[in-house]
């Protein structure tokens, strides 16, 4: 699988740091502890800024319009790239009114959460020329299910520097023993915040202390909702039918799958169920007293497939599809529902009876 970690020429080393294990194909710096913000972003090897800068276009000969020669610039008004200033590269194309947010201030805005106490920076990175970065960093504390299925708190933040997005910040959690991501949405409340980059510094500080908030709210719920869960009992042919059902692409296959005409769903689909069902059945995470046969098991089939089993062309594909509003995490939100139902109406919640 390709990845899209960018690598500096000059220093010749990845931008990406992990504490103690090397979580993105063996690259990038590992280090034994964590670290200060001013810290993270050196061994992220983030420290560096980004600037707006004019634009210009060719303009043809003033003199002999007719020529196809180009000898003077114009200027192109209301529009900026920005650059990277240590190497001069060119990340995007933006408007006036975008506003650069420096990789140091990232780091800030997690600093300012909960005072730069608790927080543990654990990855960052920049993608592509450097014009994505990422930060994920643990809180203190965890989501207990049973006696010892314990999950992390987690923190995630993502910028870009190219006009393509805007801030994203959410709260995540991670089971530890099989590092499987567990976001979820409840009571029509997200646990993300997207801040825009026209956003100035004041409103970002508020809204930092809007994600703490949000991951405070979630935590006692998810746990409450997950030691449910893990009490619940659901059979095999059960957690294939819901995995079948979060999965489900589209309402044709969806048809399908409730006509009984299960000779025309896709290769590709069938496959993804058989593939999430094995791994449901026979992952030592999924073997636990929390998991084998419970609903919280089914759940966590679901969020591990997409985390541990299914390919992605790079790493930026899975970011994606994880924990920035791609399919994986769409899935894992139906997964949720379908168990909150399950756990409620019975087996009369999934699309097979």
């Amino acid at each position: 699988m390709a990845h899209t970690i960018y690598y500096n020429e000059q220093e010749k080393k990845h931008s990406f740091f992990s504490v103690k294990e090397k979580a993105w194909h063996n690259l990038g710096q590992i280090i034994s502890d964590y670290p200060t913000s001013k810290e993270a972003i050196i061994h992220a090897g983030l420290d560096y800024e980004i600037e707006k800068r004019k634009l210009f276009t060719s303009g043809k000969n003033a003199i002999s319009p007719e020529s196809e020669t180009f000898d003077n610039t114009i200027e192109v008004p209301n529009y900026f790239s920005t650059v990277r200033t240590d190497n001069d590269t060119v990340l995007g194309v933006v408007g006036k009114d975008y506003q650069i947010v420096q990789n140091r201030d990232a780091f800030s805005f997690f600093d300012s959460i909960v005072g730069g106490d608790g927080i543990l920076y654990e990855t960052a990175g920049a993608l592509g020329k450097g014009e994505r970065i990422f930060i994920t960093a643990k809180l203190p504390d965890y989501i207990r299910v049973g006696n010892n299925d314990l999950i992390e708190k987690y923190l995630f933040l993502t910028t870009s520097h190219d006009g393509s997005g805007s801030i994203t910040a959410a709260f995540t959690p991670i089971r530890i023993v099989c590092a499987n991501t567990l976001n979820a949405a409840m009571q029509n409340k997200t646990n993300t915040v997207r801040i825009r980059h026209t956003s100035n510094a004041k409103q970002r500080l508020e809204q930092a202390h809007k994600v703490i908030g949000i991951s405070d709210m979630l935590s006692v719920q998810m746990e409450a909702i997950f030691n449910n869960w893990a009490k619940v009992r659901i059979t095999d042919n059960e957690v294939k039918k819901l995995i079948q059902s979060a999965l489900v692409p589209n309402k044709e296959v969806l048809k399908s799958i409730q006509d009984g005409k299960e000779e025309e769903l896709s290769t590709c689909f069938t496959n993804m169920v058989e593939s999430a069902f094995e791994y449901a059945m026979s992952d030592p995470a999924q073997l636990m007293e929390t998991t084998k046969g419970t609903v919280f098991g089914a759940y966590n089939a679901v969020t591990g497939y997409f985390q541990n089993v299914r390919n992605y062309k790079d790493d930026e594909a899975k970011l994606t599809s994880l924990l920035m509003g791609g399919t994986g995490q769409l899935r894992t939100q139906t997964a949720f529902n379908l168990c909150m139902d399950f756990t409620s109406k019975g087996a009369g919640a999934l699309i097979l009876n």
